[in-house]
């Protein structure tokens, strides 16, 4: 039997296989009306084809993806839909034409040109649509499929993951951005590779994405979390505890991926990055060959479990712990260990080097800690979920693992900000077992893991504590609160509609 991960993205006449019945359902009916009104108002015709990707909530393993590590998230409700034509422009040049159900985002055109380079100093929002239209031919070319020459596609999208949010919006709009391309072409690729491309797709705007968003967003399935594992990208279902609910909460703060790459998620990419060929070197590879091979913690994990059986563990922190230092690293002092300079060191890459020029320092102790001890933990959850402990056992051990990544985030990391730390805290005095920040960091959300029985009094309490001061001041207006607060279910993955 062909794997899930094998399968094509489904095919669907009607909405309810994806959305349920009820309220989410007429919910659903509803955008994809007023996406369908709006299409037609812009572009004179109906769409051929729809698709959709969910946002995503990371509940462990945060910053470990790029690294090779297994990750455990879940796909939320929220997603982004498409509705796309291709036509014929006749003697003009074929154009891309990008409009929004959401006015406060200008309709946009593009050249249908699939080597157009993207202009990352004008950052447009239409931008992430040309990362998937992009990608898809790039992958067509790669696999020597005739895709036919490129036309006109006349495009509308509609979203509602919160921006800014670590909910992985971006992911969303490229990943269901790329299928619709794919489906109105008469393509369709199997999930995995489709969630590997889509991940490529995002180094067009210049973020190192580590591949979880897209694979969730594809992949998903209803009421399972999935283990996400790369090298190749496989999806194991998770099922959590009925009795446990998820609360994804926003705190307000922006997470902008895209423009404080270079001091903060680009930053921790290179770092780790420097500290796995520093720790290769000092246990006992060449510099050269270091350089060379070692691109992730993970390359490196086998020679730091060896230093540790060696002093009677079998945890690779040991060798982390005996050796690096606590202390900041100057470049100086990394360039004498690889005895190279680290612009080459990282390849010249246009990303590592805006990361170069931004950096005074690098902690590589810190990251390298984090990121082998958070990789322990997503297999302990997993272990903890298919375990025999009593429901409210496991519950626990999960919201104890959540509240040690948040510390390890926090204080090793770096990747949090005041406002999640006041709602982390906020949250765990309200009754969740556990908390912790989600995505990225630095703004976005935290999720937590609460009793099932205390969801409705838990949103108030924190209504009350959290966002009732920032309603007051304007910052969000009342009647949007459900965006910034909300419990979810584990939801389904991509989807093409023709209806």
């Amino acid at each position: 039997m062909a794997k899930h991960e094998d399968h094509p993205v489904p095919v669907y006449s009607d909405l309810e296989a994806v959305y349920g019945d009820g309220s989410q359902l007429e919910e659903a009916q509803l955008r994809f009306d007023t996406l369908k009104a709006k299409f037609v108002e812009a572009f004179g015709h109906q769409p051929d084809v729809y698709a959709r990707s969910p946002g995503r909530v990371n509940l462990i393993g945060e910053h470990i993806d790029y690294e090779g590590y297994s990750v455990l998230p879940m796909a939320i409700r929220q997603d982004t839909i498409i509705g796309i034509r291709k036509y014929d422009s006749g003697e003009g040049k074929p154009l891309l034409r990008i409009g929004n159900v959401n006015d406060k985002y200008m309709m946009c055109s593009y050249p249908a040109d699939p080597e157009q380079e993207l202009d990352l100093n004008n950052h447009k929002w239409g931008h992430y649509f040309i990362c998937g239209y992009k990608g898809f031919f790039e992958y067509a070319a790669s696999k020597g499929l005739d895709v036919g020459v490129p036309v006109s596609l006349d495009v509308i999208i509609d979203g509602t993951v919160p921006t800014g949010s670590g909910l992985s919006s971006s992911a969303a709009f490229v990943c269901s951005s790329t299928i619709a391309i794919m489906a109105v072409l008469g393509a369709n690729f199997p999930k995995k590779e489709l969630a590997q491309l889509t991940c490529e797709c995002e180094r067009h705007i210049g973020t190192q994405s580590g591949g979880m968003d897209q694979a969730i967003s594809v992949m998903a399935k209803p009421g399972f979390a999935e283990l996400i594992d790369f090298n190749p990208i496989r999806a194991t279902d998770v099922q959590l505890p009925a009795g446990g609910t998820f609360i994804i909460a926003h705190s307000l703060a922006e997470s902008q991926k895209a423009v404080t790459a270079a001091t903060n998620y680009n930053n921790r990419v290179v770092e780790c990055r420097l500290a796995a060929i520093v720790l290769g070197i000092k246990l006992g590879m060449k510099p050269q060959e270091a350089i060379s091979k070692v691109k992730t913690l993970s390359d490196v994990e086998g020679l730091c479990l060896s230093f540790a059986s060696e002093h009677g563990s079998s945890d690779p922190v040991v060798a982390v712990k005996e050796l690096l230092k606590e202390e900041p690293y100057t470049a100086d002092e990394i360039e004498q260990i690889t005895e190279e300079d680290l612009p080459s060191v990282l390849g010249h890459s246009p990303t590592s080097l805006d990361v170069l020029k931004a950096a005074k320092h690098f902690k590589l102790y810190q990251r390298a800690s984090h990121v082998y001890s958070e990789a322990k933990r997503v297999y302990a959850f997993k272990d903890t979920v298919s375990s025999n402990l009593s429901e409210q056992d496991m519950l626990e051990k999960l919201g104890d693992l959540m509240n040690e990544s948040h510390y390890s985030c926090s204080v090793l990391y770096e990747c949090s900000c005041p406002e999640l730390e006041e709602l982390v805290k906020a949250c765990r005095d309200n009754g969740a077992l556990g908390a912790r920040l989600t995505g990225a960091g630095w703004g976005g959300c935290a999720v937590a893991l609460v009793k099932e029985s205390i969801v409705p009094q838990f949103i108030l309490n924190l209504k009350e504590c959290y966002y009732q001061s920032r309603m007051d001041r304007g910052v969000i207006d009342k009647n949007e609160l459900g965006l910034y607060i909300f419990a979810s279910k584990p939801s389904s993955g991509s989807a093409i509609f023709k209806f």
